[in-house]
C-alpha cells in the first residue's frame, strides 16, 4: 500500500488548480448530503483518498473551504443575474425585473433542492463573511448599472444611481435573503411580480 504522505509529495505544482477544484467539489457534495457542520476535513480527505495534510496545503482551515464553496454558489447566482441584466432585445425595465426574478429563483431553488447548502449560506450571511459581502456588493453594482442605463435611455427619472440601486436591493431582501426564504416561506408579503411593478413605478420617468 502506498502511504498517503508519499502521494502528497508526488502531486506536482501544476496540479494545484485541479486538486483545489476536486477538494471544493467533494466538500460541496458532502455539505449537500450531511451538512457543513458535520463534515470534517478528514471526511473530505478520505473521499479524495488523500491525507488531511494535503487538503490543508490548498485551504488553511475548514472555514476557508466553507467560504470557497459559498463563493462557488454565489458565483452561480451572479452568472444568472449577469445574464438577466444583459439579455438582448429587452428594455431596462424588463431587465431589472428579470434580475430580481433571477435572484429570487436562485435562492428559492437552492432552499428547496439543497436545504443543507442553503443552511450553510444562511449561516454565512448571518456571520457577515467577507465572501457574502462581496457578493452583495456585486449585485448592487448590477442594479446601479441598470439604473444608470435606464436614466440615459429616458426610462427612469433622474436620480442618484447608487442610492436607487441600494433602495432596490433593500426592497427585495424579503424575496432573496436566505433566512427569510427558508424560515418564512408563507409570510404575508406581496407577490414578487407586484413588488417589481411597484419598484419600477418608483423609478419610472413621469411623462
Amino acid at each position: 500500500m502506498i502511504h498517503l504522505a508519499a502521494l502528497d509529495r508526488d502531486i506536482p505544482e501544476e496540479a494545484a488548480p485541479t486538486t483545489r477544484c476536486r477538494i471544493l467539489a467533494t466538500a460541496e457534495e458532502a455539505f449537500r448530503l450531511i451538512g457543513y457542520q458535520k463534515t470534517t476535513v478528514a471526511d473530505i480527505a478520505k473521499t479524495l483518498r488523500m491525507s488531511p495534510a494535503n487538503v490543508y496545503r490548498f485551504f488553511d482551515s475548514k472555514k476557508a473551504i466553507h467560504e470557497a464553496v459559498i463563493r462557488r454558489l454565489m458565483e452561480d447566482t451572479e452568472r444568472r443575474v449577469t445574464a438577466a441584466a444583459r439579455a438582448p432585445g429587452l428594455n431596462v425595465e424588463q431587465r431589472v425585473a428579470n434580475v430580481i426574478t433571477a435572484m429570487h429563483d436562485s435562492c428559492v431553488e437552492r432552499c428547496e433542492a439543497n436545504p443543507r447548502l442553503h443552511e450553510m449560506v444562511e449561516a454565512a450571511v448571518s456571520e457577515s463573511w467577507d465572501v457574502c459581502r462581496a457578493h452583495i456588493e456585486q449585485l448592487g453594482l448590477v442594479f446601479e448599472r441598470l439604473v444608470r442605463e435606464g436614466i440615459e435611455a429616458g426610462e427612469f427619472a433622474a436620480c442618484d444611481p447608487a442610492v436607487a440601486a441600494g433602495c432596490l436591493h433593500t426592497a427585495i431582501m424579503r424575496y432573496c435573503h436566505p433566512g427569510f426564504v427558508s424560515q418564512y416561506p408563507d409570510a404575508g408579503v406581496p407577490p414578487i411580480d407586484t413588488m417589481i411593478d411597484f419598484l419600477l413605478g418608483s423609478l419610472r420617468r413621469r411623462r
